[in-house]
């Protein structure tokens, strides 16, 4: 009988064990690859339109670095405050970015983009030329003439401290529900 009492007391343990390890890995996927934002305004039309919601990988940059034509989630002037905004990454760390006659340059060399983006009207900050800092990041909005961002000083280039993370998923609505490119 003792045996009996032992073995139950053991498959309890086992059986709150297992649970406990359940809901640690749920908690891990959901912090790391499960939080929201939603998408706020056109200007990432149209690979997200105003009012998706979309899912963050806060993983992604732990241990790497954002890369041109990531698609990434930050605070605008690290303002914890802020509404998130949601745009492309462009210009890396040590770049120049520029942009004359509708077109980037990224160190005096054109960038041409795999997308089909509408040419720029208008520069900006970027007019001149913006030098990245050791950890900042040139972010521009898919819809190029209708988005604020690192060309204008309201949002300004991207430090990495105030990256959320990646955004990979749209969840909501159910017609745009799928992979972000």
């Amino acid at each position: 009988m003792n045996t009996k009492k032992k073995s139950v007391f053991g498959r309890i343990l086992l059986w709150a064990f297992e649970i406990l390890v359940v809901i640690l890995f749920a908690y891990v996927v959901v912090y790391f690859f499960g939080q929201t934002r939603t998408n706020i305004g056109q200007s990432m039309n149209t690979t997200l339109s105003g009012g998706d919601t979309v899912l963050l990988n806060t993983f992604a940059y732990q241990f790497s670095t954002p890369k041109r034509g990531d698609v990434i989630a930050f605070k605008p002037n690290g303002s914890s405050t802020a509404y998130t905004s949601i745009k492309r990454v462009i210009g890396l760390p040590g770049e120049t970015i520029q942009i004359k006659n509708g077109m980037i340059y990224i160190d005096g060399e054109v960038y041409i983009e795999e997308n089909n983006f509408p040419s720029i009207t208008d520069a900006g900050l970027a007019e001149d030329g913006v030098t990245l800092g050791d950890r900042e990041y040139f972010v521009l909005g898919d819809n190029r003439n209708n988005s604020e961002d690192s060309r204008y000083a309201d949002i300004g280039v991207v430090s990495s401290d105030y990256i959320e993370g990646k955004v990979w998923f749209v969840i909501s609505p159910s017609e745009h529900w799928g992979f972000v490119q």
